[in-house]
């Protein structure tokens, strides 16, 4: 069945700060919707319909995302979110709802508690830059934040890295950008051999108690 886009969901999407729009090969979108999106600066993303092949590692759930922000990163939390939906995921939303000031230590650390407590396989962490977030988030034991700028420093902090947190900059990528980098985490494997023994000395290092 063929879904539509009316003008009316591109207005909303204006509203809600959102500068894309995902939609299928079979999604269908009237002229109008056309026209009011290009007025708007919206973009139309295609994404397949069909379920990517990600990676399950352990016993977290690779189904389940907790997805954190601050108010810089609202628009944009709002389309990864969007995008994590439509391909079936479960998220759990701990981040900012509006532009109201709200600081990123806050935010980053009950995403990363939701993290823990949902057996999450990821958390995603956005701001206006990323690196705040992810300093945050790597102050806690066990996790391994990672900021990514496109597909390869994604598929690399996952890949050689295990890293469990991605962190992303509202204003410092683009929507595509972004949605492309969210596609080469998910489906990127961590590869273990050589790179394990890094991990691990990477493990004894947080281990210990320095003064």
């Amino acid at each position: 069945m063929k879904s539509l886009i009316t003008e009316r969901e591109v207005l909303e999407a204006v509203k809600k700060g959102n500068k894309t729009i995902t939609v299928t090969k079979n999604t269908l979108v009237s002229p109008l919707a056309k026209d009011t999106a290009k007025q708007h600066g919206v973009i139309f993303t295609e994404t397949s319909t069909t379920m990517p092949e990600f990676k399950s590692e352990g016993n977290f759930s690779i189904r389940r995302i907790v997805i954190g922000n601050d108010h810089s990163a609202v628009a944009v939390k709002n389309l990864i979110k969007d995008y994590l939906l439509s391909i079936g995921l479960e998220v759990f939303d701990t981040g900012a709802i509006d532009n109201t000031p709200c600081d990123y230590p806050d935010i980053a650390a009950q995403t990363v508690r939701v993290f823990f407590e949902k057996k999450a396989s990821f958390a995603f962490l956005i701001d206006a830059v990323g690196n705040a977030s992810a300093m945050t988030a790597n102050k806690f034991k066990g996790i391994r934040a990672a900021v990514c700028f496109n597909e390869f420093s994604a598929r690399s902090a996952r890949e050689h890295n295990n890293a469990n947190v991605l962190a992303l900059g509202a204003k410092a990528l683009g929507d595509e950008t972004i949605i492309s980098i969210v596609k080469a985490w998910l489906t990127t494997a961590y590869a273990g051999g050589r790179h394990q023994k890094r991990l691990d000395k990477l493990t004894i290092i947080e281990a210990e108690k320095l003064k």
